[in-house]
C-alpha cells in the first residue's frame, strides 16, 4: 500500500530487505493495492502512488502485481487506465512477465510449467460492475468460467482471491464457501489478501489455502496489521509421466518496520531474520512489539 505518511519517505528501500527472498523465486506475486493516477498523489482513502513507486517495487524482485482489488477505482475509470498503461509501459521494457490480471486467467510460463493466476475482488470503493466491467469481480458465473480457461490452458492454477473481512484473524463462512467451490473448479492453491492482518490457513482436499496474507507494507498501526506473511510454493512436474505436485505451502512471518522503529524508513523485514537481534532496533519496544505480535497471531491462526 501507499499512505500519505508513506509519500514523503524513499519508497526504493520499503521492500529493500526482501529482494533477497523475492529474487530467489521464479515468479513472484504481490497485491498492488493502489492506482497510479498521477499526481496529486494521495493516499487512503483513494489511493493514488507515484509512478516510481511502481519501479520500486519491480525493482525488489516482484514479476507480477495483482490489480483486482477495493481501491483499483479510487480515482475513477481514468485512475483505472492510467494505472493499466504504466503496467503496460514496464510491462514493455524488458519486464514481460510483469502483467496486470485485467484477462483472467493470466496464464505464465515458467521453466516449461504453464501457471494460470486468477485474480478477483469482493468489490470496489467506487464504481458499479456495470460501469466498469473490466474489473474481475467475485462473481461465480465468471470466476467459473476463468476457472475453466485456467484448468484447460495450464499445468497448475493458483488463485487470488481479494476477501475477507478487515483486522478478522480467521476467515469467515463467505470465505469457506467460496475455497470449498474453488476447490471443486480445480484451484491447486488459494492465496487470499485484504483483511490487512494475517488470517489462518488450511488445506482443503490437499489444497492449500492461505486466507489472507495481511499488508507487505503501509503505515497502518493498529493491532497486527504490522505482521504478514510471504508464501513460496514449489510446483514440480514429472519430465515424461507429466505428473504433477504442488509442494508447501512454505510460510514466512514479515514485519514493517515504521520511521523511527529499526531505521528511519519503513522497511519491511523477514521476522526469521530479526530474532535475537533486539539491540539493532532504534526503539527497542518495537522489537518487543513484533514479538509479542508474532505470538499472538500464531496463536489465534494456529500458523506455526
Amino acid at each position: 500500500m501507499m499512505h500519505t505518511k508513506q509519500l514523503q519517505y524513499d519508497h526504493s528501500l520499503f521492500l529493500a530487505d526482501l529482494k533477497p527472498l523475492l529474487s530467489d523465486a521464479d515468479l513472484a506475486i504481490a497485491n498492488a493495492e493502489f492506482t497510479l493516477a498521477g499526481p496529486p498523489f494521495t493516499g487512503y482513502p483513494a489511493f493514488s502512488a507515484p509512478d516510481g513507486y511502481l519501479s520500486s517495487i519491480l525493482d525488489a524482485g516482484v514479476d507480477v502485481l495483482l490489480t483486482a482489488n477495493n481501491h483499483i477505482l479510487d480515482k475513477g475509470s481514468e485512475g483505472l487506465e492510467r494505472t493499466l498503461k504504466q503496467y503496460d509501459r514496464f510491462s514493455g521494457s524488458g519486464l514481460d512477465e510483469t502483467q496486470y490480471l485485467q484477462n483472467n486467467p493470466l496464464i505464465v510460463p515458467v521453466k516449461g510449467i504453464r501457471i494460470a493466476l486468477v485474480n478477483f475482488t469482493y468489490g470496489t470503493n467506487k464504481g458499479a460492475a456495470r460501469e466498469y466491467p473490466k474489473v474481475s469481480r467475485m462473481n461465480r458465473e465468471e470466476i467459473g468460467r476463468q476457472m475453466k480457461r485456467a484448468r484447460e490452458n495450464a499445468d497448475f492454477v493458483i488463485v487470488l482471491p481479494h476477501w475477507g473481512e478487515e483486522y478478522v484473524l480467521k476467515h469467515n463462512a463467505s470465505q469457506q464457501e467460496w475455497a470449498e467451490w474453488l476447490v471443486e473448479q480445480g484451484a491447486d492453491a488459494i492465496i487470499g489478501a485484504h483483511p490487512h492482518v494475517v488470517q489462518d490457513t488450511t488445506h482443503i482436499k490437499n489444497v492449500p489455502v492461505v486466507y489472507s496474507l495481511g499488508n507487505a507494507v503501509s503505515n497502518m498501526s493498529a493491532p497486527n496489521t504490522r505482521l504478514e506473511l510471504a508464501v513460496v510454493l514449489r510446483l514440480v512436474r514429472q519430465k515424461g509421466s507429466g505428473e504433477k505436485a504442488l509442494l508447501g505451502p512454505e510460510l514466512h512471518f514479515l514485519w514493517c518496520t515504521l520511521p523511527g522503529k529499526k531505521t528511519d524508513n519503513f522497511r519491511t523485514v523477514v521476522v526469521e531474520e530479526q530474532l535475537g537481534r533486539r539491540d539493532d532496533w532504534l526503539d527497542k519496544t518495537d522489537y518487543d512489539n513484533m514479538t509479542e505480535t508474532l505470538a499472538r497471531v500464531k496463536k489465534v491462526t494456529g500458523i506455526e
